[in-house]
C-alpha cells in the first residue's frame, strides 16, 4: 500500500508517474492509501514518501484527528509484520513541525524496515536499495516545444529560504552594467509573504528581474522552465531535486551547487547539461553559465536510467525484499 491516495491535478508529478508505473509493474498489487484499510485491513507492506503528509490539518480539530490516526496506524504497524518502506526524498526530518509531530515521524523512522534511496550518495543504516528518481519527459511531452529566450535565466519551484534566491538576485544584480539585456525570471510559491516582500526589495531598481510568485499549476511550471535558457538553483543544501530533473526532461541546462550528487548527475546525463559553482554564487558564475549555454549541448541529456517502466519494476523488487526480510523478525512491542 502506498501512503498516497488517487493522484489529483495538483499532485506532485513524481507521484503521478510512480502511481502509473506501479499499476503496470508485474508481481505487485498496487494499493493506493485507504485510511480504513491501512488501519484494519490486510496488506504486506506500506510505502511512505513524505510521512509528514499524514499530519497537520487546516483546523486544530483536523490536525488533532490526523495525529490520533497517525498514532493508531503506527501502533498497528508495531504490532504486525507489515513491512514499512520509506523513500528518502529528504535526508533530514522536516523542521517546521510540532514536537508531537516530530515524535511521530521519529517513530515511523524507527519502524522503517527498508529504505529506497534516490542516489548512490545517500548514506543510511539498515537495508536499502537505490532507485533513481524517474524523468518527466513523458509527463511534459504534452506541452510541446517552446523556444527559450537566449538572454533569460530563471529560478522555478517552491521559494524557500534555504534555496538561496536572495543570493541569486544579488549575484544577478552585479551583472547589470556588463549585461544590461540579460533577464532573470523567478517563478514559484514563496513560503511566506514576508519572504516575497524581501525578494522584491532585493530586486528593487533592477527592471531586468521579473517575479511570478504564486502556486504554479503543472502547465505553468513547465512553461516557466521552457521559456528560459537555463535554470539557476543556488540551494544552500541540495541532495535530491525534482526541479533539476524537470529541467533536464524539458531540455534546459541547470546551474547548481558543486557536490558529489550533482557531479554524479553531470556524469550520468552527459556534457553541457549540469553546470556547477563552488561556494557562494556570484556574477562570474552567472557569466560562465550564460557563456556555456549560448550553444546547444552535443546531445540530449541521457535519462535512460530513469525510465519509469524500469522504476516500477525496481520498486516491486524492493517491496518483495522488504516483505521477506520483515517476516524473519518478530513484531515490535508498542513503545
Amino acid at each position: 500500500m502506498q501512503s498516497f491516495g488517487a493522484p489529483r491535478p495538483t499532485t506532485n508529478p513524481y507521484i503521478h508517474m510512480l502511481d502509473a508505473a506501479l499499476a503496470e509493474a508485474p508481481g505487485v498489487e498496487h494499493l493506493r492509501f485507504d485510511r480504513r484499510r491501512a488501519l484494519l485491513g490486510r496488506y504486506d507492506a506500506i510505502h511512505f514518501h513524505w510521512p509528514e503528509t499524514l499530519l497537520g490539518g487546516s483546523t486544530r480539530l483536523k490536525a488533532w484527528a490526523r495525529r490520533v490516526y497517525a498514532r493508531a496506524l503506527l501502533s498497528r504497524l508495531r504490532l504486525t509484520n507489515v513491512a514499512v518502506i520509506r523513500t528518502v526524498h529528504n535526508v533530514e526530518l522536516p523542521k517546521d513541525v510540532t514536537r508531537a509531530e516530530r515524535r511521530m515521524l521519529e517513530g515511523i523512522e524507527r519502524r522503517t524496515d527498508y529504505r529506497i534511496l534516490l542516489n548512490e550518495q545517500t548514506r543510511v543504516d539498515g537495508a536499502s536499495t537505490v532507485i533513481p528518481h524517474g524523468h518527466f519527459r513523458d509527463w511534459f511531452a504534452r506541452d510541446g516545444d517552446t523556444t527559450p529566450d537566449p538572454q533569460t535565466i530563471g529560478f522555478v519551484g517552491l521559494v524557500r529560504r534555504y534555496k538561496g534566491v536572495e543570493g541569486l538576485i544579488q549575484a544577478f544584480g552585479a551583472t547589470r552594467t556588463g549585461h544590461p539585456h540579460w533577464r532573470l525570471r523567478i517563478a514559484g510559491n514563496p513560503s511566506s509573504a514576508e519572504l516575497a516582500d524581501q525578494l522584491r526589495t532585493f530586486a528593487a531598481g533592477d527592471e531586468r528581474i521579473a517575479f511570478d510568485l504564486r502556486f504554479l499549476a503543472e502547465d505553468d511550471f513547465a512553461a516557466a522552465i521552457a521559456r528560459v535558457r537555463g535554470l539557476v538553483l543556488p540551494y544552500r543544501f541540495m541532495h535530491n531535486s525534482g526541479v533539476v530533473l524537470a529541467a533536464l526532461s524539458l531540455g534546459r541546462p541547470v546551474l547548481v551547487p558543486q557536490n558529489e550528487v550533482n557531479a554524479a548527475l553531470a556524469d550520468e546525463v552527459g556534457p553541457g547539461w549540469v553546470h556547477m559553482f563552488a561556494g557562494e554564487l556570484d556574477a562570474r558564475d552567472l557569466e560562465s553559465f550564460m557563456a556555456a549555454v549560448a550553444g546547444d549541448p552535443p546531445a540530449a541529456p541521457d535519462l535512460s536510467a530513469r525510465d519509469w517502466t524500469r522504476t516500477g519494476m525496481l520498486h516491486a523488487a524492493a517491496y518483495a525484499d522488504a516483505v521477506a526480510a520483515r517476516r524473519t523478525r518478530a513484531p515490535e512491542r508498542v513503545r
